[in-house]
């Protein structure tokens, strides 16, 4: 009878070579893979990029069953290491489009995921959101910039040489994109930790307040605004995004929109155009596919559970839809590659006192699934065949008037 340890060790030819041979042939690496008897296969041209270590036959079911669904989770259980760069596989992975190849119970476990955490009731919303963004200010103060722990793409135009800079400039360019003004009043949907708005006020005199779900940041920032004397100009509240108040001059919404869900789309557009008067500008930063694809799995189940990533074509309908115009789009799809190499470097740099924050919550499995988001994501933003891209959308509740905006970009650069 033919077990699964036998079925692999069958034949003068392992069914793994084949599936390595079209994905060399695809990416245009060279690797290796050591199977748990020890056995070594080999594809591509010229000295192994990496190799893939399998310890059990169950990992090599796994991959072959689930393609890189079965190859991460491998990973993250310790059943499979990696000898070489992880970027090199992740690199070689999206070149050979190894995480599109369709695996009928990785669609399934999509659904069941969306099923199970969908972002339609606010309190599943929320814990979706904490599940992430409440680990912590000590934890992202590991590697986020110092001191504006801003978690979004920064800037990065030429000569911009650390990550503090670039989320400086991110959060001016957003300021000059909204034409902030003193004394007017803006909402920041997803505030986080606060920063956009403590460089706002301090570059425009702009006054803000965050709506965040996220208990753990709500409580950090309404002590840090108290403990900088700040509670005349800035204010947060914990509110779902959906929970307009205002209305206000201006709306920022840096990173948000992910997180509406797979059917809340067109609810949380409406909520960003409610929260504006008449003749209101906002600034849309969210990550966003050309076309309509699913989002990764990986990232729904193992990161950013309820997350989803729209397509710019349905955001641009439904912001149609809910009376706003479309001023200005940018694509800053490479500056999140730098901005992700850089978290990636520091996270890996800052791990040991990550882990000694709590080792039984930051155990190596989560080293290792927050090193293959880190990682890959920069990775697919800069691989040649994404199509996950980073926009930023200048909009207005209404037709904007000719005099009430530059007609010329140049204010942007001067």
């Amino acid at each position: 009878m033919t077990t699964a340890a036998t079925w692999w060790q069958s034949g003068p030819r392992h069914p793994l070579q084949v599936v390595m041979d079209s994905l060399a042939a695809r990416s245009g690496a060279a690797f290796e893979v050591e199977l748990p008897d020890g056995r070594r296969l080999r594809s591509g041209t010229g000295t192994p990029a990496f190799a893939i270590v399998f310890h059990t036959d169950a990992a090599l079911v796994a991959t072959m069953t689930r393609g890189h669904m079965g190859l991460l989770e491998a990973w993250f259980d310790q059943t499979m290491d990696v000898r070489g760069e992880l970027r090199a596989v992740f690199a070689a992975g999206l070149a050979a489009g190894f995480d599109l190849q369709t695996r009928p119970w990785n669609g399934l476990e999509n659904d069941l995921h969306e099923w199970r955490h969908s972002n339609a009731s606010p309190a599943r919303a929320k814990a979706n959101a904490r599940a992430h963004y409440g680990l912590g200010t000590a934890f992202y103060r590991r590697w986020l910039d110092d001191p504006l722990m801003m978690y979004t793409c920064g800037y990065w135009p030429e000569g911009t040489t650390s990550l503090e800079q670039a989320q400086r400039q991110k959060i001016d360019h957003v300021c000059r994109k909204l034409r902030l003004a003193p004394g007017e009043r803006y909402v920041d949907v997803g505030c986080g930790f606060g920063g956009f708005m403590f460089r706002a006020l301090e570059t425009t005199g702009a006054l803000g307040t965050g709506v965040n779900t996220t208990t753990e940041q709500v409580q950090w920032l309404q002590g840090e605004i108290e403990r900088r004397g700040l509670q005349q100009q800035l204010a947060v509240r914990e509110a779902d995004f959906r929970d307009v108040d205002g209305p206000y001059d201006k709306l920022v919404s840096i990173g948000v929109l992910e997180h509406a869900g797979r059917d809340q789309l067109a609810e949380v557009i409406r909520a960003h155009a409610a929260f504006l008067k008449p003749g209101g500008l906002g600034v849309l930063h969210f990550i966003g596919h050309v076309g309509r694809f699913e989002t990764e799995l990986f990232i729904r189940k193992h990161v950013f559970p309820g997350g989803w990533i729209p397509s710019l074509a349905d955001v641009i309908v439904e912001m149609e839809r809910c009376g706003l115009e479309v001023v200005d789009i940018e694509n800053l799809r490479r500056h999140y590659a730098l901005t992700l190499d850089v978290w990636a470097e520091r996270f890996e740099r800052g791990w040991p006192q990550i882990r000694a924050l709590d080792p039984v919550r930051f155990d190596e499995r989560f080293h290792r699934v927050w090193r293959a988001y880190l990682i890959g994501c920069a990775e697919m933003f800069r691989s040649p065949a994404g199509y996950t891209h980073l926009f930023q959308i200048v909009f207005c509740k209404g037709r904007i008037n000719m005099a009430d905006y530059p007609m010329g970009r140049g204010f942007l650069y001067g």
